[in-house]
């Protein structure tokens, strides 16, 4: 007689395909990000949040601990790890449409600035939002990642840019950290010259790294520094100083490099030993040889170009046949990507820059989690590791980026704990 199911052990069985994304010691590079570790018929047995045992079904099933488990049917249907969304401005303050309808409209980034858009705008409607507002609106934001499959994000701040705002936003991640999705919090106190400090960005940076950058390192109010290295943005040396003390303070590292020009943006990261060098659009051959050579993940965004109506896609294929680890992340933001729907990334990411499915599923999972320094945790189902799965409607992997604007989702999954699940829709013909 089969016992009654234990609440806190679960067993996920019946998957047409379960995507293990297990193995390697690293992030996936060349052809291993074609390799998935599928399992047909596959089985996941999970206990008190954590992944216990995973395989073909019938071993799974017959292990004692699953006798008393709570059953999930995946019968037909594909099991992944949760999306690791490794770039986002996940407290941003309110849409930019007007930015949105000047630009279809054909106006520069400069008339759009002029007519009172663009990044300042969301820096003032930060500056004036009570942390209340921002923490909401975030959480609304993290209810739809959830609803698309995204079970761990990078979350900067950077639309403060002075200490009440930044603070403020750091605070707002902090507040929403493990509710239930695990956030990562990143300063990007570096991401505008605020106005303020118009013409003086040398000075800004001295503040930065003389004030800001101790006082959120004693509050443990982020794990990672970002930099926005671009051409009217910050330069090399000032990047590089203020990247150099945040190394100091023990800040992991992120780089905003080569979105709209080349730069040294790459062999700066690489230098400096930062986790993720993010955009990379304008990148150049030397530069996928410099991020294969190195730790540095290469994280793209393709969904920025595709909502600036660009052109120019970041080079996947040459940083997958120089072997470099390449991400893909959303770069959720008010500006230039209002989407925090991974499944349309991946999309993206295979019609206009050539990646095949499998490929985009491993810069979507586990090779975020490199970027991110969690891949112990999150990013494959493997054993010991944190039961966070999607659930997808479709009986092949590949149906995922072939639907584009579709979300595939039946089930998301967190630690074990189910956060959303749709239920089975019955059609009947009129």
């Amino acid at each position: 007689m089969r016992k009654t199911p234990d609440g806190s052990t679960i067993l996920v069985r019946g998957a047409r395909q379960l995507l293990t994304l297990r193995g390697h010691g690293g992030p996936r590079r060349g052809a291993a990000m074609r390799e998935l570790g599928v399992i047909q018929d596959g089985a996941v047995l999970i206990r008190d949040g954590v992944i216990f045992s995973l395989g073909p079904s019938r071993r799974v099933e017959n292990l004692a601990l699953a006798r008393q488990a709570r059953e999930i049917d995946a019968t037909g249907r594909v099991v992944a790890p949760g999306f690791v969304d490794s770039h986002t401005h996940l407290v941003c303050g309110p849409p930019r449409l007007l930015d949105y309808e000047m630009r279809l409209a054909g106006h520069t980034y400069q008339q759009i600035a002029e007519a009172g858009g663009g990044i300042l705008a969301s820096v003032r409607a930060v500056r004036e939002m009570p942390i209340r507002r921002l923490t909401l609106q975030a959480q609304r934001t993290l209810n739809h990642c959830i609803l698309h499959g995204t079970t761990t994000l990078e979350a900067k701040s950077g639309y403060g840019l002075d200490e009440t705002g930044e603070r403020k936003a750091l605070r707002a991640v902090q507040a929403l950290n493990g509710k239930p999705l695990d956030l990562v919090p990143t300063y990007l106190g570096a991401h505008a010259v605020p106005p303020e400090y118009a013409g003086r960005p040398d000075d800004y940076i001295h503040w930065m790294c003389s004030y800001m950058l101790p006082k959120i390192r004693r509050r443990k109010l982020a794990r990672f520094v970002d930099v926005h290295y671009e051409r009217g943005a910050f330069s090399l040396e000032q990047a590089r100083r203020y990247l150099s003390v945040a190394r100091e303070l023990g800040f992991l590292l992120k780089i905003h490099a080569h979105q709209f020009s080349h730069s040294e943006a790459v062999r700066l990261a690489v230098e400096m030993g930062a986790a993720s060098a993010d955009h990379l659009d304008y990148s150049e051959d030397e530069d996928a040889r410099l991020l294969a050579a190195s730790d540095t993940v290469a994280t793209l965004l393709p969904g920025a170009v595709f909502h600036l109506g660009l052109d120019r896609y970041p080079p996947a294929r040459a940083f997958i046949e120089a072997g470099a680890a390449v991400a893909l992340a959303s770069d959720y933001n008010p500006g230039t990507c209002p989407t925090c729907n991974m499944q349309i990334i991946l999309s993206i990411a295979c019609a206009q820059m050539r990646m095949t499915p499998a490929e985009a599923f491993s810069a979507a999972t586990i090779n975020g989690a490199h970027a991110l320094r969690l891949a112990d945790r999150v990013g494959s189902i493997e054993t010991g590791k944190q039961a966070d799965l999607v659930m997808f409607d479709v009986p092949d992997y590949r149906d995922v980026p072939y639907y584009f604007g579709v979300n595939l989702v039946v089930l998301t999954m967190k630690n074990g704990k189910v956060l959303c699940q749709k239920d089975d829709m019955t059609w009947e013909d009129d």
